[in-house]
């Protein structure tokens, strides 16, 4: 099993009225863990409790119960943020610096020595794909050039854990696939990617965990491809059969010269559990169906009612 990068156990956060009266409970209860390497995604309609979840794991709130631990340290703990990139769901950047000054600003936020910082700043401009617009002001950009800008600034300290909120937010397909495969070429250099957001074919394509939120609380969480196999319905793939052989099944395929059939299960999409999972959290407020174990192993389990 990988290094544990984030953990969750219990993490609950309420938002009080002005008298410290309970007004919202953003998130209930969240246990999960995050392992290096990986790229996991949160996933829940406006108002799950996504944000206040990464605010949480950033130290920007502070938890009414429960904890949480970003390399096995509390998320109290400031000097863990140097190891972290982070792009907001809105990119609050100085509008009237261009990109270059824009990462040579945050570079020397981490203390970065000049020649370094020349080089990275270079380096990640080319990488979003901004080359040709680097000396325009961030206020002529329009948002899918911010969200690339916002994406360089989170890379600026070469983080070993990114967290992404909406990271194709405003992009056209063309910008989201080269995103994506930006995000996976940062999984291959053994960086961890956490996710956040709701355009679910993005999180299907590219995501090895997800974890679904509704109302503050985790609904599902799994792989992908586990959570995504219809389980009660089997297929059975074969070539060159003629029409008499798709009656038989495996010695009468072998017969008809058919091959090895390929037999699984079909898969949903994760739009198409997103949303029976929504339905079913609306019909039975309180029931929870996730996978028994921390380390996303398939052993889903009913949770039954909680209060």
């Amino acid at each position: 099993m990988s290094e544990v990068v984030i953990e969750t156990r219990n993490l609950t956060k309420v938002y009080r009225d002005f008298w410290g009266r309970p007004k919202v409970q953003a998130l209930k209860a969240l246990d999960l863990q995050v392992h290096r390497g990986e790229i996991f995604g949160l996933l829940g309609p406006n108002g799950s409790g996504k944000t206040t979840s990464i605010k949480l794991l950033l130290g920007l709130l502070f938890p009414t119960e429960g904890e949480a631990r970003i390399f096995n340290e509390p998320t109290t703990n400031v000097s863990k943020n140097e190891r972290i990139g982070y792009l907001p769901e809105e990119t609050y950047l100085y509008k009237f610096l261009n990109a270059e000054e824009t990462l040579h600003f945050y570079g020397r936020l981490f203390k970065m020595p000049a020649s370094k910082r020349k080089q990275k700043v270079g380096q990640l401009i080319d990488l979003v794909g901004l080359s040709a617009a680097k000396h325009r002001q961030l206020r002529e950009y329009s948002k899918g050039m911010q969200r690339r800008i916002g994406l360089a600034q989170a890379l600026i300290n070469d983080p070993e854990l990114i967290l992404l909120d909406e990271p194709t937010s405003g992009l056209d397909p063309i910008g989201t696939a080269e995103i994506k495969e930006l995000i996976r070429e940062l999984r291959e250099q053994g960086k961890t990617i956490v996710l956040s957001g709701h355009l679910l074919a993005d999180m299907q394509d590219i995501c090895d965990r997800i974890a679904i939120l509704h109302r503050g609380e985790l609904k599902e969480l799994g792989k992908v491809s586990d959570l995504l196999t219809v389980q009660d319905v089997t297929q059975i793939r074969a070539r060159n059969l003629p029409p008499a052989a798709l009656e038989e099944i495996r010695g009468i395929v072998a017969r008809h010269g058919g091959g090895e059939p390929e037999i699984d299960h079909p898969t949903t999409t994760l739009e198409e559990l997103f949303l029976r999972i929504v339905r079913e959290s609306e019909l039975h407020p309180g029931r929870r169906k996730v996978a028994a174990r921390l380390d996303g192993a398939a052993e889903p389990a009913e949770a039954g009612q909680t209060s």
